[in-house]
């Protein structure tokens, strides 16, 4: 979830500017986008205008990332089978009205931790257990910031937004439920892409994949953005796991403090991403090492970190579409598990969907294309070629009574940073096996076993 300016927001399945548009009463596609956006209720009410901050290291989090609806309503004809070309499968349109978490099954490898899936693959979430007696906090796991936190226990929304407590579904820290809390005083405050929070440094007990940390250091937000603190989001906080020098906490992440304190052999992080519409329920995030069962080791390419600032950023070969090149070399991209769409510069979010049929621009950065597309998008790093599953492509349908119809693509575009800087998100991330190496500021991707 990288600071910065608006984006595709994962907490509540929309992006900022398809509300702003509907704010102008604008008569044209975004308004049947918006549309479909409403039906999934609550969590697309949240924000109601984009957020921006003073810009940490490269600036936005998906850029000015436009018009796409991220829910959609349910409707007859949607295939819930894993084939491409069929139509968005029917358990993606069904989670993207009723959000919730779908649960994942218990990591074999050590230093492991689950990831759930929200809704309709928009974001991973991970339980963390804080405190003395320690207590299950569910947890955003994101590759595109660096500062953890939680919720206090006198949570507020933001005045602005309404005011009044953060919502009582989401669990809460305090001196009250933890013996082993203690509060610095020292504030901190962060705004992502979408949406923002603000608290005091604290520190208390953590347990990380079974991996103790004790008296560590992150954060309480007393203030929340509706992003975060309605009773739709299904997470009680964010851990940030690029590196610290993102940190507005200004401490180390919970993954560089494992591997100082020995508890790690390196500040190594590696994920794999699950799909909801395959059923495996396998998605994880392994600290220290990589496990072997979740990749094809013949496949594993390891790239240098190009970025200076402290995100995860490679260079990207080329990018096609069916085979067809894009003509698109020597981009980069950033790699950020808390981002759920691709944000790509708006020259070459063009060249990309100018190769799938059907496909149309909404002239506010994004994209519709076929619901019955087969077109496979591949991005190649390190000369391997990974394939995007067409079905992570199809993100949501327009009309959620016409799923065989037009959907939003998985692909916007938006001004990240460089002209030739894109930012990569969970619907390529769910295709690749990512990893992360500190010590050695490298990136590594493979394809999933």
């Amino acid at each position: 979830m990288r600071p910065g300016k608006p984006s595709f927001n994962p907490t509540t399945r929309k992006v900022h500017e398809i509300e702003d548009a509907r704010e102008n009463n604008d008569e044209n596609f975004l308004g049947a986008v918006g549309a479909a956006a409403d039906v999934i209720g609550e969590a697309v009410k949240a924000a109601q205008t984009s957020k921006s901050k003073n810009n940490k290291g490269k600036g936005g989090k998906g850029g000015n990332a436009g018009g796409a609806a991220a829910g959609a309503g349910a409707g007859a004809g949607a295939s819930g089978a894993a084939a491409q070309g069929l139509g968005i499968p029917a358990v993606d349109v069904q989670a993207g009205i009723n959000g919730g978490l779908t649960i994942a099954n218990t990591p074999t490898d050590a230093n492991t931790v689950g990831l759930d899936i929200d809704g309709n693959d928009t974001g991973y979430v991970a339980t963390v257990q804080v405190g003395t007696p320690p207590s299950d906090f569910l947890i955003l796991m994101d590759s595109g910031s660096s500062d953890f936190w939680v919720g206090a226990a006198d949570c507020q929304t933001l005045a602005s937004e309404g005011g009044g407590a953060c919502a009582p579904n989401h669990k809460t820290l305090s001196a009250a439920t933890s013996s082993t809390f203690k509060d610095t005083k020292a504030p901190f405050s962060i705004t992502y892409g979408s949406g923002s929070v603000a608290g005091t440094i604290v520190t208390d007990n953590v347990v990380l994949a079974g991996l103790s940390l004790p008296a560590h250091t992150f954060g309480v937000a007393h203030a929340e953005s509706v992003d975060f603190s309605a009773s739709s989001i299904d997470f009680d906080g964010l851990m940030g796991l690029a590196q610290s020098g993102l940190s507005e906490q200004g401490v180390p992440t919970p993954v560089e403090s494992l591997a100082a304190a020995g508890q790690i052999p390196a500040a190594i992080t590696s994920f794999k991403l699950s799909r909801l519409a395959d059923g495996l329920n396998d998605g994880e995030v392994t600290f220290g090492a990589v496990d072997p069962a979740k990749f094809q080791a013949n496949t594993l390419v390891t790239l240098p970190n190009v970025n200076k600032q402290g995100f995860w950023e490679a260079a990207m070969d080329a990018v096609s579409v069916n085979g067809v090149s894009a003509a698109l070399a020597g981009r980069t991209a950033i790699l950020d598990t808390g981002t759920t769409l691709i944000v790509a510069p708006p020259n070459d979010a063009a060249a990309v969907h100018a190769l799938i049929p059907g496909s149309a621009s909404d002239s506010q950065g994004g994209f519709t294309i076929p619901c019955t597309t087969n077109a496979s998008v591949a991005l190649t790093f390190g000369g391997t070629a990974f394939n995007i599953d067409t079905r992570d492509i199809l993100f949501a349908p327009v009309d959620p009574n016409n799923v065989q119809g037009d959907c939003v693509s998985g692909i916007s575009s938006g001004e990240i940073g460089g002209a030739k800087e894109w930012l990569v998100g969970d619907v390529f991330l769910k295709n690749a096996y990512f990893t992360v190496d500190e010590g050695k500021n490298t990136v590594g991707l493979a394809k999933p076993a």
